[in-house]
């Protein structure tokens, strides 16, 4: 059977997928690798670990003769850079963006490039640390000097995964384009600091997302590898043409606007909105909401409270009549400042005796984020032509969920999506000539419509 190998480099799960000819999952595993640390004791990817599960599983399944490995690609979380010596060997840590950053360094970079807020428009990048990629080589050109001085290059993860087995190393818009502060989005250019600096130096040839670094094994086709979230937009992008707008909804709820040209805002920044790169170097509007992680807290506290299972939430049906005992049949929208958008929803003000059951208090935890889901989708949202949102991740799911975000965003279609493994998938498509003689299947993305006036406004 023809396949292509996709490696998908999440930061906790590690998964090798192999895609048939009509994009269809036809093998998968799954690892956990354990981390280690670096020389300040700080927990990160075990870049030699990962290497050696790369080189052994691709070989495996090069020897399983189920399979024709035509071509094989990559997508992987951002923000992380490996870095390569002379000899083309890792020789420094793969450091954590949860990592702090030091004040001092973070000031004297800011004040050296015309501030954070001139600087976050010009790069599409909120203020965050470690997270802005280009901070962590900034970092080490000035604490470890003769570490910076030894890097041949320093690739982002999903372009190191791919060096793993073409030993070739180039650069990649998405990555690149992915909160890193090296992107001048106006220019379409490497920012002036990172020739300033000396950084460009240290980073690859920028090779396009649609070809190929050469072949390995003969004649696998070589992707370029692409950031995870960018590579979970192509299925999408490659699907529909007229303007939407994807919410990716998980620990972080994130709703990507591929159809909003207009550069950020400060008001956009200071609520964490960013840029993203497509792979046809095209900005995403991007916002994003801890929703996820605010639902998984308040069902655990929901099922103390009840004396219900921890995964009571999932067999509640949307009941119109408890949204409108509860607010009248009205959604309150008051949101005010910022924490009210970034931080919990008022669901965590509320006391959970003044419900009558699990249901009630259920409907107005959904209620609350759904407040915040609009306040977060409107950053991106107003003054583009967007008419559709596709939902995709744990609360497409979620009737609930879904009725109400449709309730409270009147005028626009809202469907749940399923696609397996967007990332993998997007990784896959996006050198789909290289490996397929097929065309493209148009059943790649399921979807359903969810009505807002089933709830009575």
């Amino acid at each position: 059977m023809p396949v292509i190998a996709i490696f998908d480099a999440g930061k906790t799960n590690k998964k090798l997928l192999l895609f048939n000819g009509q994009y269809k999952v036809v093998y998968e595993e799954s690892i956990q690798l354990a981390e280690t640390t670096d020389e300040d004791g700080f927990v990160c990817e075990d870049v030699y670990s990962l290497t050696q599960w790369i080189k052994e599983s691709f070989a495996k399944v090069c020897d399983d003769e189920q399979y024709i490995i035509k071509a094989v690609n990559f997508s992987a979380y951002g923000a992380s850079f490996v870095h390569l010596d002379n000899e083309l060997n890792p020789f420094l840590p793969l450091y954590n963006y949860l990592k702090s950053y030091p004040e001092k360094l973070k000031q004297q970079f800011y004040d050296s490039y015309g501030g954070e807020s001139l600087f976050a428009k010009e790069t599409a990048s909120p203020v965050l640390g470690s997270l802005n990629s280009g901070m962590q080589l900034y970092r080490l050109k000035y604490e470890k000097p003769a570490g910076f001085k030894q890097i041949k290059y320093s690739l982002h993860l999903p372009q190191y995964l791919s060096f793993i087995l073409s030993g070739k190393a180039f650069s990649d818009i998405t990555s690149i384009g992915c909160h890193t502060n090296l992107w001048h989005f106006q220019q379409n250019d490497y920012h002036r600091w990172v020739k300033e600096e000396g950084v460009e130096l240290k980073l690859a040839p920028v090779l396009n997302c649609e070809e190929i670094t050469g072949y390995v094994n003969g004649d696998i086709a070589v992707g370029i590898g692409l950031h995870d979230s960018s590579a979970a937009l192509i299925p999408y992008l490659q699907a529909f043409r007229e303007p939407f707008i994807l919410l990716s909804t998980g620990t972080w709820c994130i709703s990507l606007n591929p159809f909003n040209y207009a550069p950020l805002t400060d008001y956009e920044l200071y609520h964490d909105c960013l840029c993203y790169l497509t792979y046809q170097g095209m900005p995403v509007k991007a916002s994003r909401l801890f929703a996820g992680h605010e639902h998984e807290q308040q069902i655990r506290k929901l099922a103390a409270h009840f004396n219900k299972h921890v995964d009571y939430y999932a067999g509640v049906q949307c009941s119109p009549e408890i949204i409108a005992n509860l607010q009248s049949g009205k959604i309150d929208q008051q949101i005010d400042g910022r924490h009210e958008i970034l931080g919990q929803s008022n669901f965590n003000k509320r006391e959970l005796h003044e419900f009558v059951d699990y249901e009630q208090a259920y409907h107005q935890l959904i209620i609350d984020i759904i407040v915040q889901q609009e306040k977060s989708l409107r950053l991106v949202l107003n003054g583009t032509p967007v008419k559709r949102i596709f939902v995709d991740g744990g609360f497409s799911r979620n009737a609930i969920y879904m009725h109400l975000l449709a309730v409270v965003l009147p005028g626009i279609e809202v469907y749940a999506a399923s696609v397996p493994q967007a990332s993998a998938l997007g990784a896959a498509l996006v050198i789909h000539k290289y490996w397929n003689n097929n065309p493209v299947p148009q059943d790649i993305i399921e979807l359903k419509y969810y009505p807002g006036n089933i709830i009575n406004k």
